[in-house]
């Protein structure tokens, strides 16, 4: 009598365990895109000059 309310309970919180771990897994590589798309790209930077040297 006791069983399926147990079941049912058990049940709900494995989905909403594996709700949980797919959206933190999700969330995740949103953030991780987000940042490599916002940080600034070395390559298309220019390059760093240094003075020229002095002729006498």
């Amino acid at each position: 009598m006791v069983l399926w309310p147990a079941v049912t309970l058990v049940g709900f919180l494995v989905l909403t365990a594996l709700v949980i771990a797919m959206g933190t897994q999700s969330t995740a590589r949103w953030e991780a895109e987000k940042r490599a798309a916002s940080a600034p790209r070395a390559r298309h930077a220019a390059p760093e000059s240094s003075p020229a040297p002095a002729t006498v």
